[in-house]
Parts: structure tokens; sequence; C-alpha cells
């Protein structure tokens, strides 16, 4: 199912935010006209990739938005939030997964705009006594080198050992998080290379909180997510949330727990929907009108090589094909796949939430650059 509408001034938004935390169905958008010069295919080109994707088995639901150069919104749904939930739509909340560490990224450069902190400031700086944070040859790592994934530590700390391997992260603590840093040898210089560190995003968002003295979902909520008017984004669910959030299912579509991540929460705790996420992405878009708007700019900015033919910032990473930019990131978790994605020079942006193991990252590099194939899971 497609609808439209256009973007609504800021201070509608977030009215309309707000609106959404007080009832389980959202007010109706505005119906508008069809964009004069479509930048992406047909509502009906649209609906068909989600529905053979759902038919295919390569997801159990769909949750699509687009937001074109002109600024009009579409959003999509195809298949189901799950046995029992209510209908698929624009306001069913997902497990955003990995999609989290862009906000970390932004929260860093906002809090570097109000010189809260400094990218190169050492991450040892904001610890407290008794806890070290592993070196290498006499190099420290910084807070830049966690949001690019340049700081040496793995993918996760070789500590964790969940007594509930459903739900890994839900007790991993801090003492243990601690624990391993003081512990740990870097296996190479500091800044040397890239390496995905799930531990080194959540150290990060645990950093900043710290500095701030707030949690990491505060820090989050009152830095970018009211500013921005995403009332539905957040860790904790209220009971409205609750009611909306869709199930998780794994690859072979069994349904699956909700992941608890009280200590990586910066590196992948959250939750939304497409409505929100669309609100996150139009503020990437376009000139920048507000000291957020320019930290997401820098956040969003290349910086350092990343993978072939792909770039890093602060957390978002930048794919170059035929000349043309795709700024992006993805998440998963074990019941959901996600993927947010914008082209700067074009002014669009696509976001693809799914309860499903199964990824679909290929429909949103797609809808941006048609130069990128679908490319189906088999």
């Amino acid at each position: 199912m497609a609808t439209r509408s256009v973007r609504l001034p800021r201070a509608a938004s977030i009215l309309l935010a707000a609106g959404l935390l007080l009832a389980c169905s959202p007010p109706p958008e505005p119906a508008l006209e069809q964009a004069q010069d479509p930048h992406f295919p047909s509502d009906d080109e649209i609906q068909a990739i989600l529905d053979e994707r759902v038919a295919a088995g390569g997801a159990v639901g769909i949750a699509l938005g687009l937001i074109e150069p002109d600024g009009s919104v579409r959003t999509f749904t195809s298949g189901s939030a799950g046995e029992g939930e209510p209908t698929l739509s624009a306001s069913t909340l997902f497990e955003i997964g990995s999609i989290t560490k862009v906000f970390t990224g932004t929260l860093l450069a906002e809090m570097a705009a109000r010189r809260e902190v400094a990218l190169d400031d050492p991450v040892q700086r904001y610890l407290p006594d008794g806890v070290t944070m592993p070196t290498r040859n006499g190099a420290e790592i910084r807070l830049i080198d966690l949001a690019t994934h340049r700081s040496g530590l793995p993918r996760l700390p070789g500590n964790m050992d969940p007594a509930d391997p459903s739900n890994p992260y839900a007790d991993y603590t801090v003492e243990m998080m601690y624990e391993f840093l003081s512990d740990y040898e870097l296996p190479r210089d500091v800044g040397a290379e890239a390496e995905y560190s799930n531990l080194g995003v959540g150290l990060l968002g645990l950093v900043l909180a710290l500095r701030l003295e707030v949690s990491w979902e505060d820090a989050v909520r009152e830095r970018i997510l009211e500013r921005l008017g995403m009332g539905s984004t957040g860790v904790a669910l209220s009971p409205e949330m609750e009611e909306r959030m869709a199930k998780g299912h794994n690859p072979g579509g069994v349904s699956v727990p909700l992941w608890d991540i009280p200590v990586f929460a910066g590196a992948g705790a959250l939750r939304s929907d497409v409505t929100d996420m669309l609100e996150f992405m139009a503020a990437h878009l376009g000139e920048p009108t507000t000291e957020l708007e320019r930290a997401m700019r820098v956040a969003a900015d290349a910086r350092l090589p990343f993978a072939p033919d792909m770039e890093i910032g602060l957390n978002w990473i930048t794919r170059t094909t035929d000349d043309q930019r795709t700024i992006w990131h993805n998440g998963g978790t074990a019941g959901f796949r996600t993927f947010a994605g914008f082209d700067p020079d074009a002014g669009s942006a696509a976001v693809v939430l799914t309860n499903s193991g199964i990824g679909a990252d290929d429909i949103g590099f797609h809808l941006l650059n048609p130069a990128l194939p679908l490319t189906p899971p088999e």
C-alpha cells in the first residue's frame, strides 16, 4: 500500500509526532499531489518490488519511505507486522539496529560543535578512575577513532557469555566492558585500518553519556529526537509504542524476541518507524538551517577510506558508484534488517525497515541509484 504527503513545516511535524504518542493510530496524512517530476519509480513499480520480495520469502513485512528532491514523501508497506499484530503501516515500529550508530555519530558532532568534547579527545579522559584504555606505540584511542571504526577494538568484547543467546546483550554490564578494555591488547596501531566494531561505537555512546551525566537515550532524545519531532523513536517502549511494535523474525520466518542492549545502546538499541526516520533523513537534505542540521552535515561528511568504493564519516558511510554518492547505514538484530540512505546531491532519501532477519539493503540502494541492481536473496 502506498501513501503520499509533502514535507510538513518543522513545527507541524512536531505536533504530528506528539499526536502519535497519544493514539495507537496516527492522524491521517494530508492528501497531496504527486511530485511533478518524480525522482523514484512509480508507486506501482515500487509496490511490485516490495510485494515480490515478501512473496518470495525475502521478508515478512517491509515498510519503505522515500523523500523526493522536491520534498514530497511517499510511504509503502507490504506483508505483515507479525501474527496477531496490527496492520503494517508507516507508524509500525522496528528495531533499527546499527542505524543507531549514526545517531551516536550525530551526537558526537553536536557535542563537538558546543565544545563539550573534541573529536581528537582521548577516550581515556572521560572514563572513571581505575579503567584503562588500551594503547599501542604510545598512541591513545580518540573519540574519532571510535566513530570511524579505526580504534583497533574488536567487533565485540571477548568476555560476552550471554545467559540467553536469543537476547545476547541483555546481561552484559558496564563493569564487564571496563574489565575487557583494561586487559585488551590492540592488534594493530590506532588508526591503521578500519575494523567494524560494535564495541567501539557502544563505548563512544557510553563516553558521551558520561560526559553529559545522563543516559545515552536521554542524551539522544534531548539533543536530536525532540528537536526533530521524532516522538516515536527511542530505546524504552511506552505502552502505546509496544502496541505498534512489529514482531521480529529470523531468516526462517520464525518469531524471535526483541533485543535489550543496555551497555551498547549507542551501537544498536533504537526502535523507530518510517515516519520518524523520514524526519531524520530530511534534516540531512538541502542547506542546513539549525545548529543540529549543521552537526548532521559534519557527521555525514566522508573522512577516511572504509571499504572498496566506500568512505566513512562519523559512522555514516559514503558509497560512490558512477560518480553518484549514497550516504547510508544499515542495521540488523535477530529479527529485523534496516537501511537508511540519502543522495545529498539529488536531495533524495530512502528508508527500508523489515521485520525479518533477511536484509533488504539492495532495495534502498537501487531506489537511490538505479545503477545498483536489486539482488533478492536466493
